[in-house]
């Protein structure tokens, strides 16, 4: 049993931050009693957000998926399940909505924990730009969630217009994706593996399926060099889906998506990944300062306004020194910060001064399934070097590594590698359910 007088952590998020954050400080306080570990997430699993896209594909073993639960009792950290819905910094209480089951039945009452420290981690979610149509008609891929719901209505569908095979029609099944940022491309390279797959698996169709990509700026992947965004987007073009750049979205309806040169798509299926922000209800949180796209506003020390008050990763505005932005939302970022945070909130209690958090970019890798993965890798002594093929595919999973190694430690993500790699000798190659 805990002792109430112990240090209250609060981690609010289980992506790869909280997570992360979570893991080390349950092994470094939770376990000798020295502070309380809480971990809280609206999802019960988690699954590394740059893999999001080959769940939504169905591609995904679904070994890769890490229980709260579990990994909250070998890590010596609590997980309770909720979505947080408001702050009082006063009484330095959270307070966290009714859990409800797919009936729409509460599962768990509105609930209020106590902290001493509290660490938002909640990520970040898409940005629709208030355009009409865009929250009612389309799909998002910003919680796992969401990408299962994807990839059940990708073979619903599938099986749908398989099944209207012997019709009088040959039009081809439309997928229509919105932003061409990391997300947008890395899901059309899979969906193009996957209608692949799924003809294998005997549902092809005469039209066969039709994938294309809008994206309002006038190049693709704008975090990579431009000679690596052609290089990306000729493969793409090889693998016949249709790009329109420079196309701004401003109107989607239940059957298609308009541009403002008044071009209408045809979809059977609306995915958007065009931009991104923190969630609306952490919009001047407690009163903390937010910036316009919700996150909150920190200082080197991942601290907000309030001394007992801290974010990471997508939902955390934090300056990157000599440039004129902030650190970027990107994994390895919320990587860096959990291990720098967690060397601040063991100071914290004994006494010791923070850790100021510097952000080192290594760069900016792309994959693009089986067929290419590109990218530049950033490095003090070898500066700035693009690269493609094979060593950036090894680059891109070594990065998940690293967070497999973060949350399991050495020896259980070496178990996990060699478990799916056993597994995808005898499972099929997409889900198909």
């Amino acid at each position: 049993m805990t002792d109430n007088n112990n240090h209250k952590i609060v981690i609010v998020g289980g992506g790869a931050g909280g997570l992360e954050l979570a893991t080390r400080l349950g092994n470094k306080l939770g376990k000798s009693g020295a502070a309380d570990v809480m971990l809280l997430d609206a999802s019960s699993t988690h699954i590394w957000k740059p893999l999001l896209h080959e769940v939504a594909a169905g591609t995904l073993a679904e070994a890769e998926e890490t229980e709260y639960l579990a990994q909250a009792h070998r890590n010596h950290f609590r997980f309770r399940l909720g979505r947080m819905e408001g702050l009082d910094r006063t009484k330095k209480e959270i307070y966290v909505s009714p859990t409800l089951n797919d009936e729409g039945i509460e599962l768990i009452p509105r609930r209020t924990f106590r902290y001493d420290t509290l660490v938002m981690a909640v990520g970040s979610v898409s940005n629709t730009f208030n355009i009409a149509g865009v929250d009612k008609h389309c799909m998002f891929l910003d919680t796992t969630a969401q990408a299962f719901r994807f990839q059940k209505r990708l073979v619903e569908t599938y099986i749908r217009s398989h099944a209207d095979i012997d019709k009088d029609h040959d039009e081809p099944l439309s997928i229509v994706i919105v932003g061409a940022g990391a997300t947008g491309v890395e899901l059309s390279a899979e969906l193009h593996e996957v209608t692949k797959l799924l003809a294998v698996y005997g549902l092809d169709m005469p039209g066969n399926v039709k994938i294309t990509i809008i994206e309002a700026a006038e190049q693709l992947l704008p975090a990579l060099p431009r000679r690596l965004s052609l290089a990306t987007q000729q493969q793409l073009v090889k693998l016949g889906i249709e790009l329109k750049l420079g196309r701004r979205v401003i109107e989607v309806s239940e059957q298609s998506i308009k541009t403002h040169d008044g071009e209408v798509f045809q979809a059977d299926l609306k995915v958007w990944a065009a931009g991104i922000k923190a969630p609306d209800w952490m919009k001047n949180l407690g009163g903390l300062e937010t910036n316009n796209i919700n996150q909150l506003v920190v200082d080197r020390y991942l601290r907000t306004a309030d001394e007992n008050v801290f974010a990471i990763g997508d939902c955390a505005a934090c300056q990157w020194p000599g440039h004129q932005a902030n650190v970027p939302p990107r994994a390895q970022a919320a990587h860096q910060q959990a291990s720098c945070l967690a060397k601040s909130i063991i100071n914290r209690l004994s006494g010791a001064q923070p850790v100021a958090f510097v952000y080192h970019d290594y760069g900016s890798l792309v994959s693009l399934g089986k067929y290419t993965t590109v990218g530049n890798l950033m490095g003090n002594l070898i500066g700035s070097v693009t690269i493609g093929g094979f060593i950036a595919r090894v680059v891109y999973l070594s990065l998940y590594k690293m967070h497999q190694v973060a949350v399991h430690g050495y020896f259980r993500t070496a178990m996990l590698t060699l478990s799916n790699l056993f597994r995808r000798s005898t499972h099929a190659k997409i889900k198909m359910h």
